[in-house]
Order: structure tokens, then sequence, then C-alpha cells
């Protein structure tokens, strides 16, 4: 599903050269849950940005559903962003004057999906969170972190994207909403088969993951999977 070949995003140019990724090479079955973890500086979050379509790397390949997405034009690339992937942020990024409903239904609106299976794509999403059906009419300012994180992973999930990229999903909330999250991703993925990358600095919550791609000044150190190095 995902292959990244040897990929490279180097800023400046001579001797102001600065290697934010330097030769990455992994791959990433359908049905994955992967973490890529690393210490602020390490290039995970440059790493998640060419993963998220959002930017493109110096050098080297990325293949997302066999499309190397590296090459593709700024038009194709918010395509990809709009079809494929799906976005959970550490800020939520909700609407705070819109219902919950809305929040979610929103990238279907821009997708001209028709407003019966809207509203119906909408509900599976938001039901697939757990989000209690009381809270649906609510606007997001009027809901709990924890909540507003659950609907922000609907919204992540009602386009039922190929890849949902979840950068730092726990870090405005406390250690026992955080968990609840995390278990939601781990459901999502087990019960439901999403492919799923979380974007972290805490080991905790990469433990929640089944396997853990580690970065450091830009390169690969480790990839793990239930303890047992596989590089």
């Amino acid at each position: 599903m995902i292959e990244c070949k040897n990929i490279q995003k180097v800023y400046g140019s001579g001797d102001n050269k600065t290697y934010a990724l330097d030769g990455v090479s992994f791959t990433i079955e359908a049905g994955e849950f992967v973490s890529i973890t690393g210490s602020s500086g390490s290039g995970k979050s440059t790493l998640m940005h060419i993963l998220g379509a959002l930017d493109k790397p110096t050098k080297g390949e990325y293949f997302l559903d066999e499309q190397d997405v590296s090459k593709l034009t700024e038009d194709q690339l918010s395509e990809i962003r709009k079809n494929k992937i799906g976005f959970v942020f550490q800020s939520f990024n909700l609407l705070p004057r819109a219902t919950v409903l809305r929040n979610v239904m929103l990238p279907l609106i821009y997708a001209e999906i028709s407003k019966e299976d809207r509203l119906k794509k909408t509900q599976e999403a938001l039901r697939a969170v757990h989000l209690k059906e009381d809270r649906w009419d609510h606007y997001s300012n009027e809901i709990s972190g924890g909540q507003m994180q659950r609907v922000a992973i609907a919204r992540a999930l009602v386009n039922d994207p190929t890849l949902i990229l979840a950068d730092e999903p726990t870090g405005n909330l406390d250690t026992k909403t955080g968990q609840f999250v995390l278990e939601t991703f781990q459901r999502l993925n087990r019960e439901k088969g999403h492919t799923i990358i979380l974007i972290t600095h805490e080991k905790e919550v990469a433990d929640f993951t089944d396997r853990t791609i580690v970065i450091r000044d830009g390169k690969m150190i480790e990839d793990k999977r239930n303890n047992k190095s596989i590089i």
C-alpha cells in the first residue's frame, strides 16, 4: 500500500544544505497500525508531510496504492489528500460554531456527495468512534476534548480513505482521555481494517501500535514489531 524508497528532503543549498530526511525507506501494508516516532527535530514531521501529500521529497519515491505521489502536481496532490487520506490533528481543527454532524459531514459536501448519502456516511462514522447520538447536534465547542478528537477521527473516516494519518492525536488530552482515543484507533484498525499511521514523540503512545518506525537525525534507525527489531 505504502512504499518509500530512499526519501530525502533537503533544505538550502551548497554549504547551507540541511537534510531533514536522508535516505528513508520502508513499506507499510494495507491494514497495518504503525507509529512513526522520534524526538523534536528528528525528521518525523517532515516525513508526515510527505506521507500526507502535503509536501514532496527532494529525492526518492513515495508510492501510495501503487501511485508515485512524489511526482504529482499540486492539483493532483490535493486530489490525493481529498480522496485517499484522512487527517487527525493534535488541535482537532473543528469548526467551533458548527455542530458535530456538520463538522464530520464537511468533506462529503466538498466531494459533492448527495444529501442523503452524506447523512448516512456521517452517522456511520460517528457510530464507528462510539460518540453518543445525544452529542451529534451539539456545537463542537460544547463537548469535551476527548469527544472533539473522536469527532475529528470520524471526520477522517467519513470519506473511507486509504490511509488515516494522525499527528500527535493525544497531545492536547489528559492521560485517561488520550488512552481512550488510542483505544479508538486500535478498534478501528482491528475491527474495521483501517490503515493508520500515528506520528508521536511519546513511547507510551507508540506502544499502542503494532509496529514502530524510529527516526533520528533524518534517518530511520529502527523498525520494530512486537518488540522484535526488523532492521
